[in-house]
């Protein structure tokens, strides 16, 4: 009798375990704000609530972001004071495990020559703005005629880190790797005929902010490709007929953030690996290079004295001796050639230095902000028609920027949605941002602080407001085309000039082949015209981080 009667009350437990268990899962399919139904098939709310965690993108590894001290803190031999120990944080994000390989690179010149094609003249200018100069080889008196001809294209070179490559094209290349990863990931969920990316034409490509803002403009419109009903999809119907979840949205959780330059904090957060200087959750912030130690050679039994970076060991010795090479490279080397660091990075330190998102200046204003720093933010907003449409830009509208050597690059692509800078409508009686270009908020510092304007504005120059006065004065070159599109330069021949440094410089970090171990420490900070290259300077993709700071959902303890 007692085991009947134990029978029943297990019995009836269970019962009531799983009543409570399905309102729970009811529950979870209803708004906590409304309680009606979410991901209803005859319509309303719909949300991806399975969504886990972002995907990592292809070529990048995983940065948990954390706190660090940013700049040298070691001995600064150069006493140019441009790289303060300063205390910052940044959040999560990803970073790509190498450098841009020229077989990368290569890839997306394959990618724009097919869609727009070079022998049409309205498209001959993207090509030709897109690829790198591979003349940064030559030299006065150094023979480099193969590194010219074959270093970009060879397959024997197609590991190698690309070069000559200027920060606008290094930009240029993140936005197209995040639209075709974003094509790539449609297709796989269906939204997209399989193999579309292989149609694209000037007048049919796909861009993913404009597939997000006005997904039947996707394609040029072309309804075969973005129709649901004749993709591998199952459209949703609802009772009375209308379909539902026809287009991705953010909500749906398929689109990664872009693919873009990684900032200077955040290259140097993850160039330095500190996981190994954590303990309790207390940093002891000093390193020196990528690895552990303060020394560049192995210890290793079996790579003992071998370098652990490429990089310049002495006047004449990009390579050590024939037969017994301290670095394997004279040049640049194959990516994955030395171990990655902690985060699982190669060559952090050497090979070629990498360009960083931002604008340079000597000072990092951490006393105004230690979080996510970056200097160089310009904010755009879409450029709505007068039907209240997003622009979309046609092959008839692509325009082309002239750079300060001379060559021409297009500022937009058709297919793509035009911006313009945000205007008083987002800015008026904001606390945190009150313009559209940020790069000379709060230039300078007290000390050195001057309208250099004042006293070097030239005769009849009117000064411009976006350009650094306040510390810089540099020369203000001049490159225009006439009429029959000649190229006509004028030189700035001042004298007055106290500086190189302008809106225009980046920050490129790391050191190179070319560099002595000097250079190879991450806190190195240095700037380049962000239209020039070198035979030296390449760069690697980052993306930001949605969601949790960690992987895997990680607890606190």
């Amino acid at each position: 009798m007692k085991n009947v009667l134990n029978l029943r009350i297990l019995l009836a437990l269970v019962i009531s375990l799983t009543i409570v268990s399905c309102s729970r899962n009811s529950s979870n399919n209803s708004s906590r704000a409304t309680g009606w139904k979410i991901n209803d098939k005859n319509g309303g709310f719909q949300y991806n609530d399975k969504f886990q965690e972002q995907e990592t993108g292809p070529g990048l590894v995983f940065i948990e972001g954390g706190t660090f001290t940013m700049g040298k803190v070691q001995d600064d031999v150069m006493h140019d004071w441009n790289n303060s120990p300063n205390q910052q944080h940044v959040q999560s994000f990803y970073m790509d495990e190498t450098e841009v390989t020229n077989k990368m690179y290569t890839e997306y010149l394959d990618w724009i020559k097919r869609t727009y094609p070079p022998e049409e003249e309205n498209y001959r200018l993207i090509y030709e703005g897109a690829l790198p100069d591979t003349l940064v080889w030559r030299n006065r008196l150094g023979y480099a005629e193969t590194m010219t001809e074959y270093y970009l294209r060879h397959p024997a070179y197609g590991e190698y880190p690309v070069v000559g490559v200027s920060w606008i094209q290094a930009v240029e290349f993140a936005s197209w790797r995040t639209d075709r990863v974003a094509e790539m990931d449609l297709q796989n969920a269906g939204y997209l005929e399989r193999d579309s990316h292989l149609t694209s034409s000037a007048d049919s490509n796909f861009n993913v902010d404009t597939y997000i803002n006005a997904p039947t403009k996707t394609y040029g419109g072309n309804d075969s490709i973005i129709n649901p009903e004749k993709s591998r999809r199952r459209v949703q119907t609802t009772a009375a007929g209308d379909t539902i979840n026809v287009y991705a949205r953010r909500e749906s959780g398929i689109f990664s953030p872009d693919y873009r330059l990684p900032t200077e904090a955040e290259w140097e957060y993850a160039a330095l690996g500190l996981s190994e200087l954590r303990s309790y959750n207390v940093y002891r912030g000093r390193k020196k290079y990528p690895w552990d130690g303060q020394y560049t050679r192995s210890g290793r039994r079996k790579t003992r004295g071998d370098q652990l970076a490429n990089f310049k060991q002495g006047k004449g010795d990009y390579g050590g001796i024939a037969g017994w090479s301290d670095d394997g490279a004279d040049i640049t080397a194959q990516v994955m050639s030395y171990e990655p660091n902690d985060y699982g990075l190669y060559d952090m330190a050497g090979n070629v230095a990498e360009w960083v998102a931002d604008v340079y200046r000597p000072i990092v204003d951490d006393e105004f902000n230690d979080f996510n720093y970056t200097r160089g933010n310009v904010y755009y907003k879409n450029a709505i028609n007068e039907d209240g449409t997003v622009k979309v830009i046609t092959p008839d509208e692509i325009v082309y920027d002239t750079l300060s050597n001379g060559r021409i690059v297009a500022r937009n692509l058709p297919g793509e949605i035009a911006l313009v800078p945000v205007d008083e409508n987002e800015t008026y009686l904001r606390t945190n941002f009150d313009k559209s270009d940020n790069r000379n908020f709060r230039d300078g510092d007290v000390r050195s602080s001057r309208q250099y304007a004042d006293n070097f504005e030239e005769e009849g120059e009117e000064a411009d407001v976006n350009n650094t006065r306040k510390m810089y004065n540099s020369p203000k070159h001049n490159v225009e085309r006439d009429s029959l599109g000649a190229i006509i330069k004028e030189y700035d021949t001042s004298n007055d000039r106290t500086s190189l440094i302008n809106d225009e410089v980046r920050v490129y970090k790391g050191g190179s082949w070319r560099d002595r171990a000097y250079w190879i420490d991450p806190a190195q900070r240095r700037y380049f015209p962000q239209d020039m290259a070198t035979d030296y300077i390449g760069f690697r993709c980052a993306m930001s981080r949605v969601g949790s700071k960690s992987q895997g959902k990680k607890k606190r303890n």
